[in-house]
């Protein structure tokens, strides 16, 4: 099974969520590092909808920048999202099970 993984190799979380993905059997994984390779919006919107996420749930509201944001509409915190990729929640992770937003990390064996 192929596994994508929306990664941050500066984040603990993502990188739990990469070794549990690359210690089980059998998992082919693809690692895009997303903040040097972004997701289009019709890929963002795509993994938030098959995730049961809304964009505001996919908003890593920790983010100074996310501050003026947080009560914005889907679209401006989309846009946002896409012009600074920092405030996409991480990880997402991707296999053809579903998609998960895996914080915490253990959220990805529910999609193996």
């Amino acid at each position: 099974m192929k596994a994508t993984i929306w990664h941050n190799p500066r984040c603990s979380t993502s990188r739990k969520t990469l070794a549990i993905l690359e210690e089980t059997p059998g998992i082919e994984v693809e690692v895009i590092e997303y903040l040097k390779t972004p997701p289009s919006r019709e890929k963002l919107l795509d993994l938030y909808a098959r995730a049961g996420l809304t964009v505001r749930e996919g908003l890593r509201a920790k983010e100074e920048a996310a501050r003026d944001i947080r009560d914005a509409d889907d679209a401006t915190i989309l846009d946002a999202m896409l012009s600074d990729p920092i405030l996409i929640e991480r990880p997402l992770v991707e296999t053809e099970k579903g998609v998960r937003l895996c914080r915490p990390q253990e959220r990805v064996r529910d999609i193996l």
